[in-house]
């Protein structure tokens, strides 16, 4: 059973950062790819970053420059590092586990609170 658990949100002010893990019971490297989204209230959860099994990385265009997406397959973690943060980067944030075959996994998200 894939069990995602995310950690390192909390409560930061505007101009500050935050690390988000991603810990799987299992090896990650069974994914096709592993990402966070985030979902703001009364809006869409949306892609944030984005980590291929190969190590290729993808981001929103809103995040580029900001936030870096990383693994470390030997503790079966994927990070997304958050630096200057802004006040709409507000939002809960899910892990995501892309399948090869069947269905994606979600983790039951973290909270991330930026004050202005």
């Amino acid at each position: 059973q894939v069990q995602l658990v995310e950690s390192g949100g909390g409560l930061v002010q505007a101009g500050g950062s935050l690390r988000l893990s991603c810990a799987d019971s299992r090896n990650i490297g069974i994914f096709k790819s592993m990402g966070w989204y985030r979902q703001a209230p009364g809006k869409q959860r949306e892609l944030v970053a984005r980590i291929s099994s190969g190590g290729s990385t993808s981001y929103a265009d809103s995040v580029k420059g900001r936030f870096t997406i990383s693994r470390d397959n030997a503790k079966n973690t994927v990070y997304l590092q958050m630096s200057s943060l802004k006040p709409e980067d507000t939002a809960v944030y899910y892990c995501n586990a892309e399948a090869y075959i069947g269905p994606n996994y979600w983790g039951q998200g973290t909270q991330v609170t930026v004050s202005s």
